[in-house]
């Protein structure tokens, strides 16, 4: 599970900041508008529970009911990212500067927690 599954991905034209203004968009058309920040904490626990569920049937020892409705890893990580993308848009938080600030952290603080590969070898 350690090898990156995404350094073959295509790079995507779409930068955070226009997802986190395309979220917004579509938020800003209800009047009830962005729910509180208790109210998407709550909202966003529901959505990482609905993503447990989907890797436990994927990848742990329960299976799931012949009746219960079929999903996936990547919808409920979706629905996981679009709450994120409410809570920080609802509190005014730039997505791209918290992302830059965590690289950050995680090159400095950890940058020797980890064992690196080797990246001398052809």
């Amino acid at each position: 599970m350690g090898e990156s599954r995404i350094a073959n991905l295509a790079p995507q034209s779409k930068p955070l900041s226009e997802i986190q203004r395309e979220v917004d968009a579509y938020i800003s058309q209800f009047k009830e508008g962005y729910f509180s920040p208790l109210s998407m904490l709550a909202r966003m626990t529901e959505e990482v529970g609905e993503l447990a569920r989907e890797v436990n049937h994927h990848f742990g020892e329960k299976p799931k009911k012949k009746d219960e409705d079929e999903s996936s890893i990547e919808m409920e990580l979706g629905d996981v990212f679009f709450i994120v993308l409410c809570f920080a848009n609802a509190l005014g938080i730039d997505l791209t500067e918290a992302h830059r600030k965590v690289m950050h952290k995680f090159n400095t603080r950890d940058a020797n927690r980890w064992t690196k590969k080797d990246t001398d070898t052809p």
